[in-house]
């Protein structure tokens, strides 16, 4: 397997397919990250040696920050070709990313937000950084809605009250905070955190796999929303992202900077209360 693709590093190491997410300037989610998360996906099933996916990012403040609001379109496309004919949202892909062979998970060494946290859910595992981990739902403050999975996911994850607050709250969490509510799985200083997940991929890669398959199978149809909850949410999405409120709102926050190495995009959840 080639493992090449233009958003994303991957190095295949003792079991462990460590996948980069390396999309300049701050790692936006656009057609061309979608197309490569598909295809990393298809590439892992098809070899065996990759029994744990490991994401994390090539940018210290970014890990994946949301949607690039200015194709949405695009990765909308992209996203409908990464299975059936109900596979027209990140949700969709983001189920797949669920459900995928290997085991993933997710090491967040910098800001994600939107459907960049959302991508932490889809997940199997989250690790974040004590010192640079941020994570938020800034939709509802923008006027829109979490159309990738939040929803569902956060109440499985943290509680229906914790999953009012961060999404209705829109505020920005750090990684002690992901922790105590259950979106994290572990709070890690740097110096110990790229070693610790390792240890626990590479541990998990040499259990054999028959046994991580069913037990991932089973959790997953035990804790994972259904389908067509998720496919809800993704119209509501999509409805609220072109309300004229929710466009002025979201102008006036690319105005200030948003999708920039800014303020105003690095302190996101701030720059959402003060709209």
């Amino acid at each position: 397997m080639s493992w090449n693709y233009s958003t994303i590093r991957a190095e295949l190491r003792n079991g462990v397919l460590w996948a980069t997410i390396d999309n300049p300037p701050i790692n936006l989610i656009d057609d061309r990250f979608v197309a490569d998360l598909i295809a990393l996906l298809v590439d892992s099933e098809a070899d065996s040696d990759a029994r744990v996916v490991v994401f994390r990012s090539a940018d210290p403040d970014f890990f994946i920050p949301h949607v690039d609001i200015k194709r949405i379109a695009e990765y909308t496309t992209a996203a409908a070709t990464s299975g059936g004919p109900d596979d027209i949202s990140l949700g969709a892909l983001y189920r797949r990313l669920s459900e995928a062979r290997p085991v993933t998970i997710a090491v967040v060494e910098g800001r994600a937000r939107g459907a960049g946290a959302e991508f932490l859910y889809a997940c199997d595992m989250r690790f974040a950084s004590l010192e640079r981990a941020v994570i938020g739902q800034p939709e509802v403050g923008i006027g829109t809605f979490p159309g990738a999975g939040a929803v569902q996911q956060l109440v499985r994850l943290t509680g229906r009250g914790q999953a009012m607050q961060v999404i209705l709250g829109s505020e920005d969490i750090d990684a002690r905070e992901a922790e105590r509510i259950g979106v994290a799985n572990k709070a890690l200083p740097d110096e110990e955190l790229i070693s610790y997940v390792e240890r626990l991929a590479e541990r998990i890669a040499t259990f054999p796999e028959a046994a991580v398959r069913l037990a991932k199978r089973r959790i997953n149809a035990a804790g994972l929303p259904p389908k067509e909850d998720v496919q809800v949410d993704a119209g509501f999405f999509q409805i609220l992202s072109r309300d004229p409120s929710s466009a002025a709102r979201i102008g006036t926050l690319v105005q200030r900077g948003m999708q920039e190495r800014s303020r105003t995009e690095l302190d996101l959840g701030k720059a959402v209360g003060q709209l």
